[in-house]
């Protein structure tokens, strides 16, 4: 990451009217004691020790909002303006604070008005504030930066570069390639994008409209969000687009993005979306966010993605005839789907995945039994009979296998897309319907607006089942092999792949378990 040393001339924030005190305590836990370095020591590289992503997130503080302003030239191949404006909770005493950032320039940095020292480690940026921070204190840190949408070398994510704009693809480590953040899906904040772009073209980014200022030649949208995200989640899309508006159930504002050339041709799939959230909300209660609508994007990325209100779709996969109308429409339902299971409930680690893609996978599933009559038992039936195989190669659901340097979306595997789903399958095999479904909503309910694991999906089944099922979900969780399927002792599984179902398991498993490119994919 280019860093430097110089400060530019910028406006200076209000400083926050908190006084500095220092705490003459002994270390809170050997995770925060690592970032209580001397000022002299060198900058090093961070992380919260997440089984796969070890340097993802930072420890010793909680972000309650981020505020990014982003100016655009015009031109998708050239560095982005950018300032991002974070205020955080400090956990701990902080003589240093790490961020990850690692597409960009970063220009200057003021930590409460004041201006801050600052290095590169790895894909980490270390603040070095004037005064020490405080356990407890409220923090406000400034950067101002650049965001280059140019990837370097074969580093994956971020921002994804259209026909006629950008917009983000940030799962699963990529957020940091955008803007300076805390990113892990642990720590959840509030948004505020504020995006300008020359006339000609519209910014819309996730959450509600918040604002927009036109001056000569340019426009700036503001855009928040109602409730808080992961910054794996954030969506921002300049381009030539159009923006339509309609009203989805109980009067839910829906806003739809779609390349303005294409509008005709796409509007019979974005009015399918109003029955869709209907039907989830039939099965798992009130659809959790503050709008929603799909961003059709004139992009080859080969999967679609459930960034929070405004998922993400490569426009072909609506106007491609040879993919038949249930397909489609089930990678519609699995990124809203994802609107309940992996963005208002989040996974704490990311080894909890297999609770965002496998409830997606079976939403998905159930879909597309219901409206085209796609047996949802046979498809669990092949993924059984490829479980020993998925689990061999990649992982048991729950405990994926670390992924290679630089291959961050190996994590996005069979295992926990469909393996995911059939760990749902067997446990309502195992504690019938009824119960199953109240654990689907009361799951949804008690962890809305939050971050859960494995261990807590656990507890509440056994809680609604009336009998602890620990035995029971380990081994389809952790377990080498796929224990005997309740209600189907026949089945059979091999550490051989099977033939793959035909349906969207079938094609290439990429981020938001929707990849619809023919032809099988990265495993």
């Amino acid at each position: 990451m280019p860093l430097t040393s110089h400060r530019q001339a910028v406006p200076t924030p209000v400083r926050h009217a908190h006084r500095r005190r220092r705490a003459a305590t002994a270390l809170l836990a050997s995770a925060v004691s690592v970032c209580l370095l001397a000022a002299s020591a060198p900058a090093v590289p961070l992380g919260i020790g997440d089984r796969l992503f070890p340097h993802l997130g930072n420890p010793g503080y909680d972000v309650v909002s981020y505020d990014l302003a982003l100016g655009y030239s015009g031109a998708n191949d050239q560095p982005l303006r950018a300032v991002t404006t974070i205020d955080a909770r400090m956990t701990a005493d902080l003589e240093r604070l790490n961020l990850d950032f690692a597409r960009g320039t970063v220009h200057s940095v003021e930590v409460d008005g004041a201006p801050a020292a600052f290095a590169g480690a790895g894909e980490d940026l270390v603040i070095t504030p004037e005064d020490p921070l405080d356990a407890g204190e409220r923090t406000r840190i400034t950067v101002w930066h650049t965001s280059d949408p140019v990837a370097a070398g074969d580093r994956e994510g971020g921002w994804v570069r259209t026909a006629d704009g950008l917009v983000m693809a940030n799962q699963a480590d990529a957020a940091h390639l955008v803007f300076p953040c805390n990113d892990h899906p642990s720590d959840k904040a509030m948004f505020t994008f504020r995006i300008t772009a020359p006339d000609g073209h519209t910014a819309v980014a996730g959450g509600l409209p918040a604002g927009v200022d036109r001056t000569r030649g340019a426009t700036t949208w503001t855009y928040r969000t109602g409730h808080p995200m992961a910054t794996e989640l954030a969506q921002v899309s300049i381009g030539r687009s159009t923006v339509l508006r309609r009203t989805g159930p109980h009067g839910l504002p829906l806003r739809d993005v779609v390349p303005a050339e294409h509008r005709a041709e796409l509007e019979p799939w974005l009015a399918k979306t109003s029955g869709q959230i209907s039907w989830m909300e039939d099965k798992v209660g009130r659809y959790p966010f503050e709008t929603y609508g799909l961003l059709m994007a004139d992009a080859s990325t080969g999967f679609a993605l459930e960034t929070q209100t405004l998922p993400l779709f490569e426009r072909e996969l609506f106007t491609d005839p040879a993919r038949p109308e249930w397909y489609v429409e089930s990678v519609m339902v699995h990124e809203l789907a994802h609107q309940w299971f992996g963005n208002s409930v989040s996974p704490r680690t990311w080894s909890d995945l297999w609770l965002n893609e496998g409830h997606a996978t079976w939403y998905e599933a159930l879909y597309a039994q219901e409206r085209a009559g796609r047996s949802l038992e046979a498809r669990m039936k092949a993924a059984y009979a490829s479980s020993d195989h998925w689990r061999a190669t990649g992982g048991p659901p729950a405990a994926p296998e670390v992924p290679e340097p630089g291959r961050q979306l190996g994590i996005f595997r069979p295992n926990v897309y469909d393996g995911g789903a059939l760990v749902l399958y067997a446990l309502r095999q195992e504690i019938g319907r009824a119960a199953f479904e109240r654990l689907e909503r009361d799951w949804v309910t008690r962890h809305r607006d939050g971050t859960a694991t494995t261990a807590d999906f656990v507890r509440l089944a056994s809680a609604v089942a009336g009998r602890d099922l620990t035995g029971f979900l380990n081994p389809w969780l952790y377990g080498a092999t796929t224990p005997p399927m309740p209600g189907h002792p026949e089945w059979r599984s091999t550490a051989r792949a099977a033939a793959p179902a035909h349906g969207p398991e079938a094609s290439a498993h990429r981020p938001g378990g929707s990849a619809h490119r023919s032809g099988g994919g990265r495993e």
